[in-house]
């Protein structure tokens, strides 16, 4: 395994994380007696191989479910000072809610504390507020660093990049996770402005949000060759220094196989990335052509500067997935999450737009006069059954 400074923390953080939310057995909170061994022994083979492979950084929350719950049945057969482990706690607007809840992680987890504490989710400026003023859920965070039950604090966001930065620029968080990869690349201003004030990056779900790379279409893998597309976005992201690690959301131990593979190429990364980097914009720019591809996202409005809060940006990023490299499972599912994931995937899909006039939100775009026939065509191609994120399944 290799490993960076995670920023401020001075933590040596492997460039893989073990991510929490997809090897526990509910997404809701059940007691430990209703969780199967099967799914128990699942997870504990899975944390063995991740310690085995040197990925000592294992990451949960208390909105994961079972995942702390299960996880407090292997943490402490452990040796406490190899491991690096955080869990994150959602901002409330009751601040003594945040600490009970974090109370709670700490039992679920059966520590005495973690390494890492996150703000689960600013990601919005309310959340920031509730964050951030006096009294408030960092006032809480700083009293348990005084107490030791917590080493570090920082922040993990699906907001957009402005307020990202925002946060980072208040100086009061050791390190950020946001998301980060090939095909979302927009937080890079994000990332830059966590280097100057020396936070740790941590990139979350590169290969499921990042494309759903375990299962790519066959254009896209014919456009990675030689590598396969997940090896390709994870050493596209960790030829970065800026970026410090990798959250791997692995289910079951066999999951960080392909991953693996990354590391023996990180010192051939300028060799190996400059012609799938070159196939992937040219195949965008036949599909798509040259000036759409440079120019798509000039001037779009947010989704609350949009009548029928219409995700406009999202929704054209999608389509251009979905036509350039055949990302349609990935597309859909995501253009379908419209409308069903709150501040965490935030707007609305492109429904019911003859209701609506756009001309005047629209004003700024090069391209104001396709973009409605482009989202009429978008939900026609990618709408269907609503979906709902992970959590509330």
């Amino acid at each position: 395994m290799q490993y960076r400074r995670f920023g401020r923390t001075e933590l040596q953080i492997p460039v893989f994380s073990c991510g929490g939310m997809r090897y526990q057995h509910s997404w809701k909170d059940e007691p430990g007696w209703k969780v199967p061994k099967a799914s128990q022994d699942n997870l504990d083979a899975t944390i063995r191989r991740s310690i085995e492979l040197g990925i000592n950084h294992i990451e949960t929350a208390r909105g994961y479910g079972t995942s702390e719950l299960q996880l407090g049945r292997i943490l402490p057969t452990f040796p406490r000072h190899q491991l690096i482990i955080q869990t994150k706690v959602a901002p409330k607007e009751n601040a003594k809610e945040f600490r009970k809840t974090f109370e709670q992680s700490l039992r679920n987890l059966n520590l005495d504390y973690v390494d890492l504490l996150g703000i689960h989710g600013i990601n919005t400026p309310e959340l920031l507020e509730f964050t951030l003023r006096p009294g408030g859920c960092l006032d809480i965070a700083r009293q348990l660093q005084e107490q030791g039950k917590v080493k570090f604090v920082g922040f993990s966001t699906h907001g957009p990049t402005d307020l990202i930065v925002e946060t980072i620029q208040t100086d009061q968080f050791d390190y950020v996770n946001l998301h980060w990869y090939y095909i979302n690349q927009f937080n890079w201003p994000a990332i830059e402005a966590a280097t100057h004030h020396d936070v740790g990056v941590f990139i979350i779900s590169p290969s499921d949000k990042g494309g759903m790379l375990y299962k790519p279409s066959p254009k896209l893998v014919e456009l990675c060759q030689p590598l396969s597309p997940m090896v390709f976005n994870d050493l596209f992201c960790l030829s970065h220094p800026l970026v410090h690690t990798l959250s791997l959301g692995a289910a079951r131990p066999s999951d960080f196989d392909e991953h693996l593979k990354t590391l023996e190429l990180l010192d051939q990364a300028e060799t190996l990335l400059p012609s799938i980097l070159e196939r992937l914009q040219a195949a965008a720019i036949a599909t798509l052509g040259e000036d759409w591809v440079n120019t798509w996202h000039q001037g779009l409005p947010t989704h609350e500067q949009t009548p029928g809060n219409i995700n406009i940006p999202i929704i054209l990023w999608l389509r251009n997935l979905a036509l350039a490299y055949d990302m349609q499972e990935y597309a859909k599912m995501r253009y379908n999450l419209l409308g069903q994931a709150s501040h965490w995937f935030p707007g609305q899909k492109a429904t019911h737009l003859s209701d609506f006039d756009l001309s005047e939100c629209l004003q700024t775009s090069p391209h104001a006069d396709k973009i409605p026939a482009l989202l009429s065509q978008t939900h026609s191609q990618l709408g269907g059954q609503s979906i709902q994120r992970l959590s509330q399944s």
